[in-house]
């Protein structure tokens, strides 16, 4: 994975208005089936770790483990930030594959 066009599509997705943060609007985006990807801080708690991977597998949303909290944060132009959601799916399927590459 390209670090930096990774972190740099991010913040084009967060302009876009295609971004969710924040773990209460995450859970319950992820209950309403609008998420297309949730992206989890490396850093985050164990148990946000396994919450959130809970949540996804029981939703069959795909998840993936990214940098840590302030460069995810960052990219999006805002504090640290532990999980973010992708509510477009063409968003969320070039993300996907720039993390799988």
């Amino acid at each position: 994975m390209n670090h930096q066009s990774f972190l740099n599509f991010l913040g084009i997705a967060m302009r876009a208005g295609k971004v969710k943060t924040g773990e209460a609007v995450i859970l319950t985006e992820l209950k309403k089936k609008q998420l297309k990807l949730v992206l989890i801080a490396k850093d985050a708690s164990k148990n946000t770790h396994h919450q959130m991977i809970n949540k996804c597998n029981t939703y069959q949303i795909p998840y993936r483990i990214v940098c840590d909290r302030f460069e995810l944060g960052n990219a999006l132009g805002k504090s640290a930030r532990v999980n973010v959601g992708i509510t477009d799916q063409g968003f969320a399927k070039k993300l996907i594959s720039m993390i799988d590459e």
